[in-house]
């Protein structure tokens, strides 16, 4: 006897107590009996028994165990609760992956019960496999000891004030959790996309033997994806963002119990996810281990070419040559490197002797910096680019990919045909991103091409400057877009499946065509043909934004920063037109850029936007440039001259793009100027820009929303949408990306 109990067997037993097969004599009821080892039961641990019982008992909710009883038998604390039947989840997970549809059903019901618990101010802290139990008849929630009410949840309450240990079990802890940052419902979210994740492809979320190489893990690298049918995609979407490394991007449990809810009402019965785990790897800038004036351009360009080689092969994701460059100059520091998220560095050095260039490459893992290969490779100078290409097929076979027949293979980048036209190329690349050094590198891409007409790669960068050149005034606006165009047309022609031409040809399209919808179209088939290049997903933002399609932007958002964290996109803008202002000023990368300027005015800060409006002003080299800031600016201050002389002036220039004009239409309209306002937006909404969305809630627009063209061009925007959202469907975007 244990009391008014009838010890009748052991259930189990943990590091903290043993739970017993009880009577309660009184009741005539069976119980489990939960005590706390003598060793151990200090002052905290019966704290942590009496707090699951306070948290258990503040829910009345199916999926979380009753408790029943709380109380101290001659000095030794015990709980009384709900006898289960059935088996724990980590039982379950022991035996493989469960179905799909189970996995879902399970996930919603502890989700359920997170709802329940979150409303009533409770985190639970210490999600689990171990601590969901599967009976017969549904899901039920355990082990409440590491409950804390929400506002107890911060860094002070985080640790074990006795062990030092941080709480939670590694390996489903938020990353809040690791850092000490406040602990709040989103850390259980988390929780429940690893066991999800587990529970559907049968393993981890995150790899690792030691709480160190887990907190690495769960700090920097990306969970594996899930592939498999429209269920599936929907599943990992869902898993991905419960993932998020910040918890305000995490889903609530009520919203993520909708969309598990929507995913499960397209399972078909015979879906087998399968778990693909990406590895990131970044190509640092070689080190020259002299100086050599010759071949100065070799560290950022050689790297630039390997990053491209070995984009597209499955289960890699390379991160972009900016990433790498940060690093360039110094001795490789993987603890460095392991900020970027990647899991793999190729680094090395370059010397030139005589005729003669010697380059040794190190494959090494971070952040532990152990070298996993490593290459020593010699040749002519006048063969560089032999070099690079074999040492991006050396690279592939190191890593051990196991490219059966059928599965994408590294694309190794277009070659020129001799090393003086891949000097011009990798100097051009060098400059090609110095506004102020557009021509320069335009004259380079058009030395590399006369040298050799057939390289593809340099066709589409040359395209990329003609139209930054035209769209801000550099030079001669016609020229330089029939340059533009004729060099992507080129580059698609000489290498059809070469992500960057496609990646570039669609700003063109979009801004100087205006056929968002093809654009769109011709992204998600190469995403779908390569979808660990995350240049093509960066595309697929623009394109899904101008036709409307806000919520796939936002996902092709996600998906380029899981492949490539440093990825520069044009999410922001996407966030402007959902009417997230706050969001937009975090994404806007730019260095307060426009979407500062544009959303600063609607959070009540316009005179902060006005001063970096004055400030690029004043920087400002190029007439079409200070036009648009001094519009913007003007319309801010509510000077209607002003405004309407800068609006003219881009008007009558070669600013074409359809988004910066949407913009200065609302400046009009909101000092007044509503005739020109209103024939600038009927013009952009004609030209592929179909955000309804925007135009229905801008507060700028409000003086026209009686008056008939506003209506036009919302109309036609909406239809726009609307057929871009069909296009969508039956390219089967919405597997890739979600629902339009």
């Amino acid at each position: 006897m244990f009391g008014r109990y009838r010890l009748l067997g052991k259930l189990g037993e943990g590091g903290m107590g043993v739970v017993y097969l009880a009577e309660d004599t009184s009741l005539g009821r069976r119980v489990a009996l939960k005590t706390i080892r003598a060793e151990i039961a200090d002052r905290t641990a019966r704290e942590r028994l009496r707090r699951e019982a306070r948290a258990a008992a503040t829910v009345n909710h199916p999926n979380v165990c009753q408790i029943y009883e709380v109380g101290e038998v001659e000095g030794e604390t015990f709980l009384a609760m709900e006898l289960l039947l059935g088996e724990p989840l980590a039982a379950r997970l022991a035996r493989g992956a469960m179905p799909l549809r189970e996995a879902l059903e399970t996930a919603i019901a502890i989700l359920g019960a997170l709802d329940a618990l979150h409303a009533h101010g409770i985190v639970h802290r210490d999600l689990k496999p171990s601590n969901v139990f599967l009976t017969e008849h549904g899901v039920k929630l355990l082990d409440f000891g590491l409950a804390l009410p929400v506002e107890a949840g911060g860094a002070g309450g985080q640790r074990l004030t006795q062990t030092g240990f941080f709480v939670g079990t590694p390996g489903y802890m938020a990353p809040e959790q690791w850092t000490g940052e406040e602990v709040g419902p989103k850390a259980d979210v988390f929780a429940v996309g690893a066991m999800l994740l587990e529970m559907v492809a049968g393993v981890r979320a995150f790899r690792g033997e030691r709480a160190a190489e887990l907190m690495h893990a769960v700090l920097r690298e990306q969970p594996p994806s899930l592939t498999g049918g429209p269920a599936v995609g929907a599943v990992d979407r869902a898993v991905q963002r419960a993932l998020g490394k910040r918890a305000d991007e995490r889903p609530s449990a009520a919203a993520m119990a909708t969309e598990l809810s929507a995913a499960l009402a397209r399972v078909d019965g015979g879906e087998k996810p399968a778990a693909v785990h990406i590895q990131r790897m970044v190509v640092v800038p070689f080190r020259l281990l002299r100086e050599d004036p010759e071949i100065d351009f070799l560290p950022v360009g050689l790297s630039d070419a390997l990053t491209t080689s070995l984009r597209g092969i499955e289960g890699l994701a390379v991160l972009s040559s900016q990433v790498g460059a940060r690093y360039a100059g110094d001795a490789l520091d993987p603890g460095r490197v392991a900020e970027t998220g990647a899991q793999l560095a190729l680094a090395g050095t370059l010397v030139r002797a005589g005729g003669r260039l010697r380059v040794h490459a190190e494959l090494v893992e971070v952040p532990d910096g152990r070298v996993a290969w490593s290459k020593t490779a010699e040749g002519a100078t006048d063969d560089i680019f032999r070099l690079q290409d074999d040492l991006a097929r050396l690279i592939v076979d190191s890593l051990a990919l196991e490219l059966a027949p059928g599965r994408r293979r590294a694309r190794m980048q277009d070659t020129p045909a001799n090393a003086k036209a891949y000097e011009l190329f990798l100097r051009a690349n060098q400059i090609s991103y110095n506004f102020g050094r557009l021509a320069a590198a335009r004259d380079l891409y058009r030395a590399c091409l006369a040298e050799d007409p057939s390289f593809a790669p340099a066709w589409a960068r040359l395209g990329r400057v003609c139209r930054v050149m035209a769209k801000y005034g550099h030079g001669d606006p016609d020229a330089d877009l029939a340059e533009a165009e004729a060099a992507f047309r080129r580059a698609l022609e000489l290498s059809p499946e070469l992500p960057i031409a496609h990646n570039l040809f669609a700003y063109y399209e979009i801004e100087e065509l205006g056929r968002s919808r093809d654009a769109m179209l011709r992204l998600l088939a190469q995403a779908r043909r390569a979808p660990t290049d995350a240049d093509l997903w960066a595309g697929l933002v623009v394109a899904c934004r101008f036709c409307g399609l806000l919520d796939a932007s936002v996902e092709a958002d996600r998906k380029a920063r899981r492949l490539d964290p440093g990825i520069r996109t044009s999410v922001h803008y996407t966030y402007w037109m959902r009417g997230e202002y706050d969001m937009a000023l975090r994404y806007d990368d730019e260095d307060h850029g426009w979407m500062h300027c544009y959303s600063l005015p609607l959070l009540g800060r316009a005179a902060e936007a006005i001063e970096i409006f004055r400030e690029r002003e004043r920087r400002s080299r190029y007439d079409i440039e200070r036009s648009v800031l001094a519009s913007d600016r003007a319309a801010i201050e509510g000077n209607r001259a002003e405004c309407l002389a800068a609006a003219r002036t881009m008007l009558a220039s070669s600013f074409h793009d359809p988004e910066g004009r949407y913009f200065g239409a609302r400046n009009l309209v909101h000092v007044g100027e509503h005739d020109l306002g209103l024939e600038i937006l009927l013009s952009v909404c004609a030209r592929g820009f179909c955000i309804d969305q925007a135009i229905a809630r801008d507060p700028w627009l409000e003086p026209v929303r009686g008056d008939p063209r506003y209506g036009k061009a919302l109309e036609a925007a909406h239809a726009g949408r609307l057929a871009a959202t069909d296009a969508y469907r039956s390219a089967g975007g919405d597997a890739l990306l979600g629902p339009a």
